[in-house]
């Protein structure tokens, strides 16, 4: 099995506390910001970064729908990571100042691929499809934060 990886950025015309905020805040923002390809979100413990538990489907692709159920941590200062109990994925959200009122944020997912052709597939398509939900995920979080 291949590692797949799948990293998407935005600069966003906001403080990078407030991003992180935004982004951590399980409870209110982020099942705001989710694009269509999101459903059944729920907060299943915490809701406010390290501790949280939350669960939703995403729906990659028609046919590809993945149960997720992730641990949210806390590892560094402008950095959430979210681990799947359901899989091998791992994204990975990290926020920087980029400069006067504007940050930086960075989405990273690694999980485990599948072997041979398929797994050929995956890692040739999978990432520029998550790349464009991450794309609409960002464009929904900046336009929540933006003034």
């Amino acid at each position: 099995m291949a590692q797949v990886e799948a990293t998407t950025e935005r600069i966003i015309a906001a403080d990078a506390e407030a991003v992180f905020d935004a982004l951590a805040d399980y409870k209110d923002v982020r099942g705001k910001v989710l694009p269509a390809h999101y459903s059944e979100y729920e907060v299943r413990e915490g809701g406010d970064g390290e501790g949280t538990l939350v669960h939703w489907k995403l729906q990659a692709t028609s046919k590809r729908v993945r149960d997720c159920l992730l641990e949210v941590t806390e590892p560094t200062d402008g950095q959430l990571v979210e681990k799947d109990r359901n899989s091998s994925m791992v994204t990975t959200w990290t926020v920087t100042p980029a400069g006067e009122g504007r940050s930086q944020a960075v989405v990273t997912t690694v999980w485990n691929g599948a072997g041979g052709i398929g797994g050929f597939f995956e890692k040739t398509f999978a990432p520029k499809g998550l790349a464009r939900i991450y794309d609409e995920l960002l464009a929904n979080l900046a336009a929540e934060v933006e003034n």
